[in-house]
């Protein structure tokens, strides 16, 4: 009895196989079909997830390098405007005297500020932001603009708002300067691997009076290794070219230096942190606001939200349409291959009566049904996992150039107004009419400060493909099938032998 049950089972699994591969011979059109219509489903969500997922990566890419080397999350400070004219330009227009330099003085200034719209704190916030659980390394810095201010003072009007001798004529310019605590190089604004002339600071430089730029800096300003640069009225010696992206510093000196030249002895204005893993980061941003409530703590992802740009456009477009179209694609794909399924089961009903007369069970039946159909979406996935990597690869290879624009609230309003026209200062001059050309006022803010410059970042987009997205395909294939067999298999347990048999010629 037991001989006979093996040799049964043996024989209707041979049975199965005979009739599906019959079956899909037969019907070798409608079974193309099925696969091409799950293919190009599959396919097209392969496609859309790698396309989505190289747009992440350049995200990430473009907001981690706002912050620097190893960094997670960035520390920072709002500055409170109009308190004590912090804002101000070396005493210049001290904001309460009332009182204003003698027509045709020449005046000349170099200072060296925290950032518009950072304020500055104790560096001991650092340790204890170091301290926290999940925190892999903190280090401190302080962002800051050199400005150099020159002119002649003109004649005023009678009215005492204007000039009597035409416009004034002040030279401004400007450039943003890194204090880096070389003590970590891990974590922060620079890192020795962005050196490309030239070295890094060494460990006894922490006071020293030497400096690094960027190369774009380096490159409109004529500078190389060995040049000489002045940062708030000190000649610093220049030891090394780096490359950075465009929302980093022109300048980055040693943290001690920094805090000398500008008079800010133990004081940060940002903290740079680095979390012990991507999942930890959301946790360590919590307990940072809760161990330095009056900080702000800004991570990548409360970053995204200001990307503009191509980039952006492209995130949107695969995040929405993208996905929407893959799914209105899958539907279409899997309702095609199912109504097609069902069609076949009607045109044999003769077939299907007969096997009942023999002694087919219903549940055979619908095996039989359903294993097609789940042959049919395997075929279909695996030539839409090919097509989904051919995608991929084109996407790859064509690698689209996207701009990325972090940051576009231009912060002028208030620091320019605290610095030039606020209570009691140089009256008339907010403006600066007649300003050099080349002038680059500095009231721009950092990266998870109070108000950002518009930085533009060039990326090219990839499309890599992950074990989520071929796992994803597999899913798809296998339900497509079930899908197609389903409504198959619906049909044809809905069917009376009777009544198929009296079809039988």
């Amino acid at each position: 009895m037991r001989l006979h049950s093996i040799v049964d089972a043996d024989s209707r699994g041979r049975m199965f196989f005979t009739y599906l591969r019959r079956e899909l011979r037969r019907r070798a059109k409608q079974a193309i079909v099925v696969a091409i219509g799950l293919a190009i489903g599959i396919g097209l969500v392969m496609t859309v997830s790698a396309a989505s997922a190289g747009v992440k990566t350049a995200q990430g890419a473009v907001l981690h390098s706002l912050y620097g080397v190893g960094t997670d999350m960035t520390v920072t400070k709002t500055a409170t405007f109009g308190a004590g004219g912090t804002q101000h330009f070396g005493g210049f227009g001290s904001g309460t005297s009332g009182t204003r330099p003698a027509a045709g003085t020449k005046i000349s200034r170099n200072t060296l500020r925290p950032t518009a719209g950072q304020a500055t704190f104790s560096s001991t916030a650092v340790s204890k932001v170091a301290s926290l659980h999940g925190v892999a390394a903190a280090t401190g810095g302080l962002n800051l603009s050199d400005t150099s201010f020159s002119g002649t003072i003109p004649n005023s009007g009678s009215g005492g708002g204007g000039f009597s001798g035409g416009s004034p004529n002040f030279n401004v310019s400007s450039f943003t300067v890194d204090g880096v605590a070389i003590s970590n190089s891990a974590v922060g604004p620079l890192g020795s691997s962005q050196i490309s002339k030239g070295g890094y600071f060494s460990s006894t430089d922490n006071n020293a009076e030497v400096a690094i730029v960027s190369s774009s800096y380096a490159n409109s300003q004529k500078l190389s290794v060995g040049s000489k640069l002045d940062v708030a009225g000190t000649s610093l010696s220049v030891i090394g070219i780096a490359s950075t992206s465009s929302s980093t510093a022109d300048v980055f000196i040693p943290l001690g230096t920094a805090q000398t030249l500008a008079k800010l002895k133990n004081d940060v204005s940002i903290v740079y942190v680095s979390a012990t893993s991507a999942s930890a980061v959301s946790g360590v941003s919590s307990e940072v606001k809760t161990a330095l409530p009056s900080n702000t703590v800004t991570t990548s992802a409360s970053l995204a939200s200001e990307v503009s740009g191509s980039l952006s456009s492209a995130a949107n477009l695969a995040t929405n349409l993208g996905k929407w179209l893959s799914i209105a694609a899958l539907i279409v794909a899997f309702l095609i291959a199912g109504l097609l399924m069902m069609a076949a089961v009607s045109r044999r009903v003769q077939e299907f009566g007969t096997l009942k007369a023999i002694g087919w069970r219903t549940r055979r039946i619908v095996g039989q049904v359903m294993g097609e159909g789940v042959t049919l979406g395997l075929v279909g996935g695996a030539m839409g996992l090919a097509l989904g990597v051919l995608g991929s690869v084109v996407v790859t290879a064509v690698s689209p150039t996207l701009t990325a624009t972090v940051g576009s609230t231009f912060a002028t309003a208030g620091a320019a107004s605290g610095a030039f026209g606020g209570g009691g200062g140089f009256p008339g001059a907010g403006s600066f009419p007649g300003a050099g050309s080349g002038s680059r006022p500095s009231f721009f803010g950092r990266p998870g400060g109070a108000s950002s410059a518009a930085h533009t970042v060039l990326v090219h987009l990839t499309a890599p493909l992950q074990g989520g997205t071929i796992v994803l395909a597999v899913g798809l294939a296998i339900a497509g099938g079930l899908v197609a067999g389903g409504f198959g298999s619906w049909r044809a347990a809905r069917l009376r032998p009777a009544a198929a048999l009296r079809r039988v010629e």
